[in-house]
């Protein structure tokens, strides 16, 4: 039984040294992703924009870029804080309050 008892303990003390390295690594990738450079054609389909639009985003500096080779690149950071400049909060407490 006790045995058992100290196989059951292992395998906790296992599954939370797993855990802690996911939680590791998921953050990691995080950090990762938002220096991640994304080219015209992934920034259209995310935020559902045309090619026009995307150009204009550039042309004024809303969206910074790096262009190499006539292909256009752009920081996820980036977007991220265009939609957080663009972010306009609901003027009502809860959803589908009028």
């Amino acid at each position: 039984m006790t045995e058992v008892f100290d196989m059951l303990l292992t395998l906790a003390q296992d599954i939370k040294t797993i855990k802690a390295y996911l939680l590791n690594f998921h953050k990691s990738r995080l950090e990762q992703f938002s220096d991640e450079w994304i080219d015209g054609q992934v920034v259209m389909q995310t935020l559902h924009i045309s090619k026009r639009t995307l150009q204009s985003l550039r042309d004024s500096g809303v969206l910074p870029y790096s262009r190499i080779n006539g292909k256009f690149y752009y920081k996820v950071s980036d977007m991220e804080a265009l939609l957080e400049s663009n972010y306009s909060p609901s003027k009502s407490k809860h959803y589908g309050d009028k």
